[in-house]
């Protein structure tokens, strides 16, 4: 399974894919795409669109994992942040790829241990399990994440979904 991990962001967007093959968790690739603050928005989503599909045409990931949306102070700042995660649902919709939404808490719990791990602790941990050269930009990091933490998750999900639909059966 490879899974395509995305940090949405309007300044900068994180995205990172892995792949498992077995129990093997394999890095295929990650990156930032650095938007220009200067330009409009609407032109910014627009290059999320475009770098975000030609990662999809370049991996051809299964399934994608996105940050949930979570309160920010600032309400300009998040409602930027709902566009940008909006263009990435939809980006990955229209490509077919499914997508799970996890929360940063989570997200820190699968990958460090705990949900108040910082930025660099999980970019430390991420290097680690990913037997990566160097530890990844923090957007990159981040996504790179979200894709574990979907991959490790997944399995569980699936598992539920199977007992429950024994259950439901065995009821009959």
């Amino acid at each position: 399974m490879i899974v395509l991990g995305v940090d949405p962001g309007t300044r900068h967007l994180g995205w990172g894919v892995v792949a498992r093959d077995g129990n093997r968790l394999r890095h295929l690739g990650h990156g930032v795409l650095n938007l220009p603050p200067t330009r409009p928005l609407a032109e910014r989503l627009n290059l999320i669109d475009q770098g975000l599909s030609d990662v999809i045409a370049r991996f051809k990931p299964e399934a994608s994992s996105v940050e949930s949306l979570f309160f920010h102070k600032d309400a300009q700042a998040a409602a930027k942040l709902g566009h940008a995660r909006g263009v990435v649902l939809l980006c990955c919709a229209r490509s077919g790829v499914d997508v799970a939404e996890y929360a940063p808490a989570r997200v820190k719990r699968t990958v460090a241990g705990h949900g108040a791990a910082d930025k660099r602790q999980v970019a430390l941990l991420v290097r680690a399990v990913l037997s990566l050269d160097a530890p990844p930009p923090s957007d990159a990091a981040d996504a790179l994440a979200l894709a574990l933490t979907h991959l490790r998750q997944a399995p569980l999900a699936e598992a539920l979904v199977r007992m429950t639909a024994a259950r439901r059966f065995q009821r009959r």
